[in-house]
């Protein structure tokens, strides 16, 4: 699912207004139709909707939507902002329908003219969408900030007012919806973690838009599906030996922190790798060779990993599970970036040695992948003031560096060095967990050894790491959820994949 910027969402509604053809108050219909169903579907026809408008094609929805709950029998007040202009010519067309249907309709000038809730009452929020271009000031400003006063859900239509579709709205004023109701394709603000209060559950409404505008329209960024990683996974010959998968190595483990070494060794086992190798420290021996009896292991020095002789043997390298930060992990970090000609994947304790020395960025092989959580990447590359720079930061960096950066968290974002940015839709909450970084770096090494390509090996272990997940949470539920729970269910999120039609 690509996803765009507020200007291409106008073209691609000009553009099925002139192919299919369609007029744009039918377009306006079929959108309120589609929120009015969803509505009606939740079971909240017998409480009392306010329906606050606008007067561009955002309130045009919203008296369209009033018009059709009032067809369902529901009780609707309408209030409608005044703020120096006639409104859009189908927020008009809608205004006129809607007086044949109703007489509680409230033009607001004043503040002082805003109505109070209750907790029956549900406000439908259609002041503002993606035609918002800047803050919120005057009555706009002063509505928003009464209704976030309120315990009362607040179901925004397409996007919260206040909220800009594709830049950061950090600090500015922006309606707490409960639920929003956005049309056709997810737009990048529901994707950036500042705006979670604003946006509430996100639902994406299908209302019709011509498909053959997305397979024309290029977009920077792009929300991975289940059939784009589909399209990547290889399934097993029938003949196959376990020489065709890959031999991979992981670098990884430190006294007190062998616990890493292991999750990441039973990520990258269960990810498909034929075999593996774990470079381990001394005091990580019996650990491993116990809790992960399938892997091989090379032991160099006590405590730390103090080299990686022969590293450059194998199909793929894993770098930074639980590592430490010793000087004698340091040097060795550099020998290994000199020793591997290949794509390798770098996370943790060495993305933090990174960090202490800059110098290596310039070391890391081409193509490689680093796993930075947010605060891993702003040690990496400098402090960023909002969601959307770090987004920039980080395309910005792989194209210097030659890398793929993914940004771990919900809507996992993975930056690519052509320029292009996608966004993982498989995860949740119960993965904020110590571990569960160790295990994706275990999974991506896996397919790189088996001989995905990186940025295929970036899309499809991250989405299989949130799908295993998603899949422990359903089982246990976040809460109870450990790294170990992802590990065990990454055989069921290639099933996922493997059934046919699915």
């Amino acid at each position: 699912m690509k996803i765009y910027s507020a200007e291409q969402f106008r073209k691609w509604d000009a553009y099925t207004i002139s192919n299919e053809p369609i007029s744009s108050i039918n377009l306006m219909e079929r959108a309120a139709t589609a929120c009015c169903k969803w509505l009606i579907g939740k079971k909240l026809g017998l409480q009392h909707f306010h329906i606050f408008c606008g007067k561009g094609n955002n309130g045009g929805d919203g008296l369209a939507i009033a018009r059709l709950l009032i067809e369902h029998k529901c009780r609707v007040t309408v209030y409608i902002l005044e703020y120096g202009n006639m409104g859009t010519t189908d927020f008009q067309t809608n205004l006129k329908a809607l007086h044949q249907y109703t007489t509680d309709i409230h033009f607001i000038q004043s503040p002082e003219f805003f109505p109070l809730f209750d907790e029956t009452d549900i406000i439908i929020d259609a002041l503002f969408g993606t035609g918002l271009n800047k803050s919120l000031e005057g009555i706009s400003e002063a509505w928003v900030n009464h209704v976030n006063q309120f315990n009362v859900p607040v179901i925004a239509i397409d996007l919260p007012s206040g909220l800009s579709a594709d830049t950061s709205s950090k600090g500015h004023t922006v309606i707490r919806a409960t639920h929003t109701l956005s049309f056709q394709n997810y737009k990048l603000a529901f994707l950036l973690p500042e705006n979670e209060s604003y946006c509430g559950e996100v639902h994406i409404l299908h209302i019709g838009l011509l498909p053959a505008f997305e397979a024309e329209e290029e977009s920077g960024f792009e929300l991975l599906e289940k059939e784009i990683i589909k399209s990547y996974f290889r399934p097993r010959s029938k003949f196959a030996h376990k020489g065709n998968y890959g031999h991979a190595a992981l670098v990884a483990g430190s006294y007190g922190m062998m616990g890493a070494a292991v999750l990441s060794a039973g990520g990258c086992l269960h990810g498909g790798v034929g075999k593996l190798t774990c470079y381990i420290p001394k005091c990580g021996y019996v650990v491993v060779q116990t809790a992960v009896p399938e892997a091989m292991c090379r032991v160099t020095g006590e405590d730390y990993i103090i080299s990686a002789n022969g590293i450059e043997e194998f199909d793929a390298v894993g770098v930074g599970p639980g590592l430490g930060k010793d000087n004698a992990v340091a040097g060795s970090l550099k020998e290994i970036f000199q020793a591997v000609k290949k794509p390798m994947v770098i996370d943790a304790d060495a993305l933090n040695i990174i960090a202490q020395h800059k110098e290596l960025l310039s070391c890391i092989p081409a193509l490689s992948i680093l796993t930075p959580h947010p605060g891993e990447f702003e040690r990496l590359f400098g402090p960023v003031n909002n969601d959307v720079e770090r987004l920039e930061t980080a395309l910005q960096r792989s194209k210097e560096f030659n890398i793929y950066i993914i940004l771990k968290g919900q809507y996992s974002f993975i930056s690519c060095p052509d320029g292009r940015g996608y966004f993982n839709n498989t995860g949740n909450s119960g993965m904020a967990t110590a571990g569960s970084g160790d295990v994706l770096t275990g999974v991506i090494t896996s397919l790189l050894a088996q001989g995905y390509e990186p940025k295929q090996a970036s899309c499809m272990g991250t989405w299989l790491h949130g799908s295993a997940g998603d899949i422990a949470a359903e089982n246990l539920s976040p809460e109870a959820m450990t790294a170990g729970d992802i590990v065990a269910k990454l055989g069921m999120a290639y099933k996922a994949l493997s059934v046919s039609g699915s």
